[in-house]
């Protein structure tokens, strides 16, 4: 059944609110007034109705989007994610992300190489690194790249290996203690036995 369209209500900023015969609404932007041909009167058919409800839908979800986006950074899945539990369909959300990479609004390839800055600053292990990418989404082929920003960190290990020990002569339960928690924290065994050696000889082996 056709639908016309009862008005074009100018809502400022390029939008407008299209009224419908059948009492429904929709918001609208200039772009799709042109795109369309849209006017008040113009008769609609069904796949100028669906054609019409879908770009009012992808218009709502490019500006939540921005919105997003806008208030951090965030990686393609994580946005499809997010906009998904915002009510938004699949569809849309698709066809948002793939406007946002054209506009380069999102790229997971800077994406990646500042939550690797990010964490290296707060002294954490590549371990620790790559269950962020992961855990964002990040594509395990930007990874590479993206960890070359890591820093060498031989001299943090040590560093906090220094600081979470109490003494200079730790028993074992205190040093096991505080490997564990460097483990955790991303670095890898290898790095943290240089660490131990290390301070071994340069603080517990001071006279």
């Amino acid at each position: 059944m056709a639908l016309q369209i009862s008005e074009l209500k100018d809502l400022g900023r390029e939008r407008f609110l299209a009224l419908l015969s059948d009492g429904r609404e929709t918001r609208v932007s200039t772009a799709m007034i042109a795109d369309l041909s849209l006017y008040s009167g113009r008769e609609l058919e069904k796949e100028e109705q669906e054609a019409l409800f879908f770009a009012s839908a992808l218009l709502g979800c490019k500006e939540r989007a921005l919105r997003i986006i806008g208030a951090r950074p965030m990686s393609c899945k994580e946005l499809h994610k997010k906009l998904l539990e915002k009510g938004e369909s699949e569809e849309a959300a698709e066809s948002c992300i793939e406007w946002l990479l054209e506009r380069r609004y999102l790229d997971d390839g800077q994406y990646a190489a500042m939550l690797v800055r990010h964490y290296a600053a707060k002294s954490y292990g590549i371990a620790r690194v790559k269950q962020e990418l992961y855990r964002r989404g990040i594509a395990k082929s930007l990874w590479d790249e993206a960890l070359e920003a890591m820093p060498e960190m031989d001299d943090k290990v040590f560093e906090l290996l220094c600081r979470k020990l109490k003494t200079d002569t730790p028993d074992r339960a205190e040093m096991k203690k505080a490997t564990d928690s460097l483990f955790r924290r991303g670095y890898s065994w290898d790095e943290i036995k240089t660490a131990v050696n290390r301070f071994n000889d340069e603080v517990a082996g001071r006279d």
